[in-house]
């Protein structure tokens, strides 16, 4: 249903820790990783693996904190120029 609606990827929790964080006053940034493929075939003999979650996120880790550490950085830098 979401595909034909036109989403191209389905988050998980994002959405509600954001919802939480700024009732509580923060602000907020999100990033995801898009860690699998979903089944769409219900008759599918191919299941849903978490394994294959937690593979990704291992390959993926050092290139999310490089991500991060730049973005922290630049939010840094641009907070100390506007003072």
């Amino acid at each position: 249903m979401l595909h034909k609606l036109g989403a191209d990827a389905v988050g998980m929790s994002t959405v509600h820790e954001v919802i939480v964080a700024r009732h509580a006053g923060m602000r907020c940034f999100a990033l995801s990783l898009i860690s699998n493929q979903a089944v769409m075939d219900y008759d599918s003999q191919e299941k849903a693996n978490h394994e294959e979650v937690l593979e990704t996120g291992r390959q993926r880790a050092g290139q999310l904190e490089k991500l991060v550490t730049i973005m922290v950085e630049r939010l840094e830098h641009n907070n100390n120029d506007s003072s």
